[in-house]
């Protein structure tokens, strides 16, 4: 059993790596991809948004689709349908077709996120399937340390079309080592049917609100496109709940927020994750604009970072998720605030790569630990479920956080603040932010048995 479920992780942890080393490279690939498709890059920008509003709106279907028809069966399907989207991506001929193929993509992702967590939580005993999953997202976290360079690398040496093809073989082997290792299994309480108007509700709501959010630095934070886009997504998410208090078996168990555990764990770490996407974001910037790197060089430093958030990602899976999760995850939020503060007032190169490093390990470490842990505070039936819940909120709203900051700072820009001044001022709140996370988690821990 033992040698079995080493392959099963393996399985995984190859198909989150894809998903996140296909995320950080692509980016660095699209002026190139803009010129030879004789586009721009802001037109192309939709190669990175129409990922993340797919992924972000099919998460928490697939999930619940997978606790329903079987894990298995979902997961190998999600895989199958990214290593199909990759070489579709890797020959498109036109920039509409590679945002049409990168929305399958986003959709193959959806299924592998979730699923993957809840495959690992239902596959491991109980008292090894959080390392399990911390390993597998540590796994994965290298793809965030090898996603800027291996973007660089190719995009400048064999081009931009190569990233995609670097994603078939390995999506072929994690796709045959879980053909062959993944076992089945369901949410045995819940009938074989899927609750078809709450997954309208919701896949379309959060799409709208993911692409309000991406938009509205391009179209305007005040434009009827932006503001007809979130209204739209308010009125369809509130329907959503409305009809789920209805449903004999809903798509999402509304009471799953009535878990205190599960409900701090997902607000801190969504917490976090905003801190993390957001200081990537703007180190890159200050790398770049600020200190004078290039893209490839700006690369090699986040070595130091994303290789602390893959460190940190397998360390999540070793601490006890199941006996204090709120008292580790307070810790991990107010260690991420002193890190960032000190990122903040890092002037040498030494420093601001060690607290860079720090900041990729702390972040990294929330991140993992809180789907770890909120896997450990539900029922292994809807593990599918919480995990698409969980990682909606860390993803959706980390994009949200991108938006924002990057409009704040060209507000500060516009008021005569120089960029790194900005940068600084934006990350300090953001630690701030963190750290009043962090402490009324703590608080709450004290107050409660949960934590």
């Amino acid at each position: 059993m033992a040698g079995l479920t080493r392959w099963i992780l393996a399985a995984i942890s190859i198909a989150l790596f894809c998903v996140q080393i296909d995320y950080f490279a692509v980016n660095l690939a699209l002026p190139r991809m803009a010129a030879d498709l004789h586009s721009s890059t802001t037109d192309l920008q939709w190669v990175v948004s129409i990922y993340m509003l797919t992924l972000g709106a099919f998460m928490v279907p697939a999930g619940r689709i997978a606790d329903i028809f079987g894990r298995r069966r979902v997961l190998l399907s999600g895989i199958a349908l990214f290593a199909v989207a990759s070489v579709l991506c890797a020959v498109a001929p036109t920039p509409a077709a590679i945002v049409g193929f990168r929305a399958l993509q986003g959709i193959g992702a959806a299924m592998i996120f979730p699923v993957s967590v809840s495959v690992l939580t239902n596959a491991y005993p109980a008292a090894s399937a959080s390392r399990a999953i911390g390993t597998a997202y540590g796994i994965a976290g290298l793809g965030n340390a090898a996603g800027p360079l291996v973007g660089g690398v190719l995009t400048e040496t064999v081009g931009w079309r190569a990233v995609f093809w670097l994603l078939v073989p390995f999506t072929l082997i994690s796709l045959v080592i879980g053909a062959r290792v993944i076992p089945e299994s369901f949410d045995e309480t819940a009938p074989r049917r899927i609750d078809l108007s709450g997954l309208a509700l919701i896949t379309v709501g959060i799409g709208l609100f993911t692409l309000a959010f991406d938009r509205a630095p391009t179209w305007g934070w005040l434009s009827p496109a932006t503001i007809g886009a979130g209204i739209a997504a308010v009125v369809l998410l509130t329907a959503f709940v409305a009809v789920e208090r209805r449903t004999r078996h809903p798509l999402v168990d509304l009471g799953l927020f009535g878990n205190p555990g599960f409900a701090v764990l997902v607000v801190a770490g969504t917490v976090a994750n905003i801190a993390y996407v957001v200081t990537v974001f703007l180190t890159t910037l200050n790398l770049q604009q600020v200190r004078g790197l290039d893209p490839l060089m700006a690369g090699v430093v986040f070595l130091g970072p994303s290789a602390g958030a893959a460190l940190g990602g397998t360390l999540s899976g070793r601490l006890p998720s199941a006996s204090s999760p709120v008292r580790v995850m307070a810790t991990g939020c107010i260690a991420a605030a002193v890190s960032l503060a000190a990122l903040t007032v890092s002037g040498g190169w030494v420093g601001y790569a060690i607290a860079l490093t720090a900041c990729g390990f702390t972040m990294g470490f929330v991140y993992a630990f809180t789907t770890v842990a909120t896997q450990a505070v539900v029922a292994p039936a809807r593990a599918g479920e919480a995990a698409g819940v969980t990682l909606t909120a860390l993803v959706t709203l980390a994009g949200v956080g991108v938006a924002v900051s990057g409009t704040v700072l060209e507000v500060l820009q516009l008021g005569g603040m120089g960029t790194g001044a900005g940068i600084n001022a934006i990350l300090t709140a953001i630690a701030l932010a963190l750290a009043v996370a962090g402490l009324a988690v703590w608080i709450r821990a004290r107050r409660s048995p949960v934590g």
